[in-house]
């Protein structure tokens, strides 16, 4: 028995390792030498808005919800000073793909939304049409004058999360939004003329079937959205949804056992999890019939949309530089951040930390975690397998010396599931590997990272 024997939802790894490996870094290294010799030409950059104008109830991100006026503009002017420290320690740079999420950026004023691109365009040096910007917004703050704002600045995607075109779904999953309201946003997304609009939707709510689940499906599809992501819904620990007892088995991170091939977690919720691989399965096919590649688990993409030049947005890629209290960034060799929590309480004492550091406390990391030899050739295998395309074989032994099949001989055990086929130049997962791609993720994380893992104490 293994980990793929139990729920086939154990967790979302979207990043490798888990920021709950990441532990304090001693001597904190200057980021000058962290970059040094690190390649700039092609960097991913993301920006950290750590406020929302409410928390959902599934959402374990790090945000505030109505922070007041004063500290968002602190929080902008502190940005700005980190991102000076931050371009002064990489010198030349350029920037392929960039990012704003949260929170949700758009909880910014037009006018704090202006100045935010000041710092990208004018401090860091973002082209942000070339760099295919992307930025999260919600139903409540897509107004039209904040979508100008990202649209005179060259913003290509925005991404909104919709969860449920049913008020009363969205509401038990803990988001009282109203129909009409996300019509409107919708209508001012779409007047706006993004080239990518992207809508989210959550299966697995409590009370959801699968004529609602095809409701929801159908009325994101009028829209016509570039993209689809369909998120199963996890109830995680200090969230909203968590603290209600009763409503939900809790599904956590991955589970801490010290190899790769740990024994299952328990499967708490049965038929919970049934409901969910039925609403994922019913969702592929129909957003398949109506057009759309799959990419990932959760990613679809409408067929007459191309790919976008270079790499796909994946937040694991090297090279990445995240500016504000809750980004992280990547070297090939290193991750790192400042500190994390989820609670209300420990992510204002976060931000409040965050807002008082003099400017040269942004040359150095503070929390990370260093990936030797092994950890980098997992990372680049997760970040590929958990991908329609699958890994590189070729690829892969051109750019570590080794081949997948010697350094990963455990991944047998998916070809003998049916959950992956290879052909010698890609390994792939199945459509049902793909559907337990969130135990396929968790079943390949390393020993070491298990264990610092389990030792993390979530706030």
């Amino acid at each position: 028995m293994t980990v793929l024997d139990g729920s086939p939802y154990q967790g979302y790894l979207y990043a490798y390792p888990h920021k709950t490996a990441y532990r304090p870094l001693r001597p904190r290294p200057e980021l000058r030498d962290v970059w040094a010799g690190q390649p700039r030409d092609a960097l991913f950059l993301y920006l950290h808005i750590p406020f929302c104008e409410m928390r959902c109830g599934f959402c374990n991100l790090f945000t505030r919800a109505q922070p007041p006026a004063e500290q968002v503009g602190a929080y902008l002017r502190q940005l700005r000073v980190q991102a000076e420290q931050v371009a002064a320690a990489l010198g030349p740079a350029r920037y392929a793909r960039a990012a704003i999420g949260g929170g949700t950026p758009t909880h910014l004023t037009a006018d704090e939304l202006a100045e935010l691109f000041a710092i990208t365009t004018g401090v860091l040096g973002l082209d942000p049409a070339a760099a295919q910007l992307s930025v999260e917004t919600s139903p409540a703050t897509a107004t039209p004058d904040r979508l100008a704002v990202l649209a005179a600045h060259g913003t290509h995607r925005v991404s909104m999360g919709v969860q449920s075109f049913l008020d009363s779904e969205a509401h038990v999953a803990g988001r009282p939004q109203r129909r009409a309201e996300v019509d409107r946003a919708l209508t001012a997304l779409r007047d706006a003329a993004f080239p990518l609009l992207n809508v989210d939707l959550i299966y697995g709510i409590p009370g959801q079937t699968r004529d609602t689940w095809t409701y929801s499906l159908r009325e994101a599809l009028t829209w016509q959205p570039e993209e689809i992501y369909l998120y199963p819904l996890y109830v995680r620990p200090l969230t909203g949804l968590g603290r209600r007892e009763g409503l939900l088995p809790p599904s956590g991170p991955v589970a801490a056992v010290p190899d790769h091939d740990p024994a299952p977690a328990p499967d708490r919720d049965a038929p919970w999890d049934a409901q969910r691989l039925d609403l994922y399965r019913h969702g592929r096919d129909l957003l398949r019939e109506a057009g759309y590649r799959q990419l990932s688990m959760r990613q679809f993409r409408r067929a007459d949309v191309p790919d976008p030049d270079g790499a796909d947005y994946c937040c694991q890629d090297d090279g990445m530089v995240g500016v504000g209290c809750g980004a992280r960034s990547y070297t090939a060799d290193l991750h790192y951040s400042f500190d994390y929590a989820v609670s209300v309480r420990e992510v204002r004492a976060i931000i409040d930390d965050y807002l008082s550091r003099p400017a040269h406390d942004f040359a150095r990391a503070e929390f990370g975690f260093t990936l030797d030899g092994g950890e980098q050739r997992l990372r680049w295998l997760v970040k590929s397998l958990l991908r329609a395309e699958g890994v590189d074989l070729p690829g892969y032994a051109k750019r570590f010396g080794s081949t997948v099949d010697s350094d990963f001989p455990h991944l047998a055990e998916l070809a003998a599931r049916g959950w992956a086929v290879g052909d010698g130049e890609r390994l792939a997962l199945t459509d049902e590997g793909l559907a337990h791609g969130d135990a396929v993720g968790p079943w390949l994380v390393s020993g070491p990272v298990r264990a610092a893992m389990a030792r993390a104490v979530l706030r």
